[in-house]
């Protein structure tokens, strides 16, 4: 099971260890005496201590002598306690864009060839065993790291096919979205689903033939049972430097991988939106007050586009959920925020998700991948140029719009646009206008009735107005 569920529950066991959150809200993990003692290896080697340095690697600690130790112990037959750093905001593939999927199997890859050569390898080969400190992906799952057995191949080998390596051929070679398939099933695309999705002219493009029709043959014949595979290669003669071999092809194969997308509807929004330049400037200063107007936690810049109320919002705030539906917004956000010197350091998360079909809960019992809200729910919200997408777009009612804001319990900062504006009219075209309720006058009541309205402003086009509200609880 990957490390993104022992991240979000409670309590969470393996054969290995149990994960639990501890008294001051910290990540713990309770390991057997099997996996305490690979750890005790991995720790001491050079490539682990330089991977913990350099933050590509989840900061951790061996707990000793601590109430929560104890308690660990008597409730289970461990032998130690490892402590991890907290990370910001869970996320999980099935909503990263193109390019932080690409570095997340990059980062996977690099880290395996290097503990690979000291006679170290990764157990599991899952994408959800990589998280993001803004743009830095960092690998969570220390414990998924044991001493190598020369005569095993890759444990890991189908996974990373179906988590990191399909998606991204798909998204490459046929544009075809990888986030809805990774959310469809936890586990990824298995060899058979990308094979079929595959034509006769992909057969020729890199790595297809051996990642994909063959991986895909064997599962077919079932030749190689995934129980029976590292049995089955090792006695093929299946050595260390094959594994690293195959490790190195596949990282020139990843990288090599792009993204040809063309142009989407609001990935050039930010050149297009018919602003003039008094108002947008005027927008990006009423933006910055509400920002300014205390330090903010958590905050959600929802329909985000690429992302310049995120970086306001950064300017003031622990951590900035950017999030929009359009996936090539997206990118170009992770794009920018990846070049700048030091990727990490812009608390800003760019996230893949849509308000109308939004992450839920899955796996076991609806727990192990959680809806965006019980993730941790943000004190303030950026909602501009927005509703009427909503609203008019998806037919979301406005009243019920407001209504799940005001459940969150967050402050907001949100933009109505009138339908005299030319980015609605364009919504309306060719639609019977069915939209009673989106009127200002109706707006700003039912706002008043649910947030307490601190400031207002409009700008100069007199279609567009701007509200900073307070949550009714908020402190």
């Amino acid at each position: 099971m990957a490390a993104t569920l022992n991240y979000e529950s409670g309590s969470y066991r393996d054969r290995d260890g149990r994960v639990f959150v501890d008294h001051d809200g910290g990540i713990c993990r309770a390991l057997s005496a099997r996996a305490l003692t690979e750890w005790n290896v991995v720790r001491q080697t050079r490539f682990f201590r330089e991977a913990l340095a350099s933050q590509r690697v989840v900061s951790t600690e061996t707990l000793s002598d601590s109430p929560q130790v104890a308690d660990a112990v008597r409730e289970g037959d461990w032998a130690g306690v490892l402590r991890h750093e907290v990370v910001p905001f869970v996320s999980y593939p099935f909503e990263w864009s193109f390019g932080m999927l690409q570095d997340a199997a990059i980062l996977h890859l690099e880290l395996l060839e290097q503990a690979l050569a000291e006679d170290i390898t990764l157990k599991d080969g899952t994408a959800y065993n990589v998280q993001w400190f803004g743009a830095r992906p960092v690998f969570i799952d220390v414990a998924s790291f044991e001493r190598h057995n020369p005569r095993q191949a890759w444990a890991g080998y189908r996974q990373f096919c179906q988590t990191f390596l399909y998606p991204l051929m798909l998204q490459a070679y046929k544009n075809i979205p990888f986030q809805p398939w990774l959310r469809g099933c936890l586990d990824g695309i298995t060899p058979q689903e990308c094979r079929n999705l595959m034509s006769f002219r992909d057969f020729f493009r890199r790595g297809v033939p051996s990642h994909v029709w063959l991986h895909a043959k064997l599962q077919a014949s079932r030749t190689v049972e995934e129980s029976d595979s590292p049995r089955a290669l090792s006695s093929s003669g299946f050595s260390k430097s094959l594994i690293l071999a195959n490790v190195a092809g596949l990282k020139r194969l990843i990288r090599g991988l792009r993204w040809k997308s063309a142009p989407s509807v609001w990935s050039e929004y930010g050149a297009t939106n018919g602003y003039a330049p008094a108002d947008g400037q005027k927008k990006e200063d009423f933006v910055r007050r509400a920002v300014q107007s205390r330090h903010w936690k958590l905050v959600w810049d929802l329909g985000c586009n690429t992302g310049a109320y995120s970086r306001i919002a950064a300017e003031n705030a622990d951590l900035v959920i950017a999030v929009d539906a359009d996936h090539l917004a997206v990118e170009r956000l992770y794009q920018s925020l990846k070049a700048a010197p030091a990727p990490g350091a812009m608390p800003i998360l760019p996230l893949v998700n849509n308000l109308v079909d939004p992450s839920v809960g899955l796996g076991w019992r609806g727990a192990e991948r959680k809806a965006l809200a019980d993730r941790g729910r943000p004190d303030l919200t950026l909602c501009l140029a927005l509703i009427h997408h909503l609203v008019i777009g998806h037919g979301v009612p406005l009243r019920e719009f407001l209504e799940w804001l005001a459940a969150l319990r967050t402050s907001v900062v949100i933009e109505f646009v009138s339908k005299a504006d030319p980015m609605v009219q364009r919504l309306l075209r060719g639609r019977r206008d069915n939209y009673a309720d989106y009127e200002p006058e109706i707006f700003e009541r039912l706002l008043s009735e649910l947030f307490d309205v601190v400031h207002t402003e409009s700008l100069a086009s007199g279609a567009r107005r701007l509200y900073f509200a307070k949550a009714r609880c908020a402190s």
